[in-house]
């Protein structure tokens, strides 16, 4: 069944029960949630009228507080962010239960583009950056991550971090003739994928590409997503292509890229708000604004309504290839702002 069947009022409708639900579930099973919570001024057992109401917690608090609603006795598995916009790095707490789910809908996701079958996959990455099973950093539990919806896995790069031409060359001898998995992060795939393709002429007309992550550094040779498509298409025959936003701070929530290009769209569990940075308040249509994403699926520790540090902007709600809202990131808050925000969250719990 789809994860993206959802109209935008069914899902508000349907999601306002369950992050109340949610909510009322962190406060009861984290005292520093709920010390937030009662510093905001929110009682215990309150209603909301909307998601846009649902009280949120900047994403950075994850990287200066412990914040889980599991004993330490049932912690499976902790996840590390990269911590490189400062202040340390992001510590999540899962355990088994949630650590099932996530993967699960993770999966679901991707089913909407990959199909029921594994398929063989090539990494654009080192198989040195899962070595540590037990704590991994964002870019480990990304490609871990998806390796699991894949099979016979060859990794683009060796031990060293250089291309291995002669694997990938060796991956399309066996398998380019069949559809194919393909996964990276964003820059790493343009350095290590396409410019290797290009080079080598490599065929990659039957692979699927699910890629993320910034793209500043593309940006700052033009390429944009627009660019990045085309030129792949030309150069590779390349044109099955899937950006996808998400962060380790709600692993397993992924917004996914349509089949179009350029927007991209929430699994039914999930949504996006767009909120003005001076007021708050919901950008309408068209309006950019802070990224706020909101999910059903953290359960462990309270994840479920975050204020991003990204900038973001609805494009359209239920016109695009699958109904909910059409959005696309346009790039970081500058990091005094991100700062900012984070600050004056942190002076209303303190004061």
């Amino acid at each position: 069944m789809s994860v993206f069947g959802r109209s935008q009022a069914e899902r508000e409708t349907a999601l306002l029960a369950e992050l109340t639900e949610l909510t009322e579930h962190h406060r009861a099973n984290s005292e520093q949630y709920d010390r937030i919570l009662s510093s905001l001024g929110i009682r215990s057992g309150e209603g909301f009228g909307s998601l846009n109401d649902l009280p949120w917690l900047p994403v950075r608090m994850f990287k200066t507080h412990e914040l889980k609603s599991i004993p330490d006795s049932e912690v499976f598995k902790v996840l590390t962010s990269s911590g490189t916009t400062g202040g340390g790095a992001s510590r999540i707490y899962l355990d088994k239960e949630a650590a099932g789910v996530q993967t699960k809908q993770l999966g679901a996701t991707l089913q909407e583009v990959l199909g029921g079958k594994r398929l063989p996959m090539l990494m654009v990455d080192t198989i040195s950056i899962i070595k540590n099973r037990r704590s991994f950093s964002a870019r480990g539990a990304g490609v871990l991550g998806m390796a699991t919806f894949g099979r016979g896995h060859v990794y683009a790069l060796d031990e060293n971090d250089q291309p291995d031409v002669e694997a990938v060359k060796e991956f399309l001898a066996k398998h380019g003739g069949e559809p194919f998995l393909i996964f990276g992060f964003t820059f790493m795939v343009w350095q290590y994928l396409y410019e290797v393709a290009r080079e080598h002429k490599l065929d990659l007309s039957n692979g699927i590409l699910i890629h993320s992550g910034g793209w500043k550094k593309l940006i700052d040779i033009a390429v944009d997503n627009s660019e990045f498509r085309k030129r792949f298409a030309e150069d590779t025959g390349l044109t099955q292509i899937y950006n996808y936003y998400g962060m380790i701070e709600q692993i397993g929530t992924v917004f996914l890229e349509g089949r179009s290009g350029n927007s991209l769209y929430c699994p039914d569990f999930a949504d996006v708000i767009i909120r003005n940075p001076d007021t708050w308040e919901e950008q309408p249509v068209g309006e950019p604004g802070v990224i706020e994403v909101v999910s059903t699926l953290p359960r462990s520790y309270p994840g479920h309504v975050l204020l991003t540090e990204d900038l973001g902007v609805v494009h359209g709600i239920d016109d695009g290839d699958w109904p909910g809202k059409r959005f696309s990131v346009l790039g970081r808050l500058p990091r005094a702002e991100a700062r900012g925000c984070s600050d004056t969250f942190s002076g209303a719990v303190a004061s």
